[in-house]
């Protein structure tokens, strides 16, 4: 089946609706590759794809998804070449941001300001988040740093939804695992009087 062409009206229309999602679709790709180049490169075979088979792209529907999707799905492809060829040491730090770092049976209070986790990008926050096995990490990335809901993660990732909430619980979990004695030591997180 031959694809029908773009016109210059599609490539306006696709040009803003990328451009709107260029930041996050920047810094997911860094977080996935851990390099800026690579990142770059992601990002730039992510819109051509994108531009390529916008003419699939239902109008009205949730482009940011879309477009997620075919980053991971560029983003995996990538990533089974590169397995045949030797590993390289990437030596760029990734910044995340946690939301929480508190399990259930810790009887603890986080301090009331719920920014204060947006603001850190501590080497050890950047190193618990990278320790987190890919299937987390990046279903934890897409949910709390892309804000995409467990369905759309499910439509990005192939995956069903079930397998997206248990990747997500189990991601935070580990990560609350790591990052609960940093959090205390730092006086992010008060002991309660309970």
């Amino acid at each position: 089946m031959a694809l029908k062409k773009n016109s210059a009206e599609d490539a306006i229309l696709f040009e803003d609706n990328a451009f709107e999602h260029i930041d996050s679709l920047y810094s997911t790709a860094l977080r996935l590759t851990r390099n800026s180049q690579d990142a770059e490169d992601l990002v730039q075979d992510t819109c051509l794809r994108g531009f390529q088979f916008f003419n699939r792209y239902q109008q009205g529907t949730n482009f940011k998804a879309w477009i997620f999707k075919i980053l991971m799905n560029t983003f995996i492809n990538q990533y089974h070449k590169d397995q045949r060829k030797p590993p390289s040491v990437q030596f760029e730090k990734v910044e995340y941001a946690v939301e929480n770092v508190l399990n259930d049976d810790e009887r603890n209070t986080i301090l009331t300001d719920s920014n204060i986790f947006r603001n850190i990008f501590d080497d050890e926050i950047v190193r618990a988040i990278e320790s987190l096995p890919e299937d987390y990490r990046v279903s934890v990335l897409l949910c709390d740093i892309e804000g995409f809901s467990y369905k759309e993660i499910g439509e990005i990732l192939a995956i069903p939804m079930g397998t997206v909430m248990s990747r997500i619980s189990r991601g935070r979990k580990m990560l609350q695992k790591l990052l609960l004695d940093y959090a205390k030591r730092e006086g992010y997180i008060k002991r309660s009087i309970i």
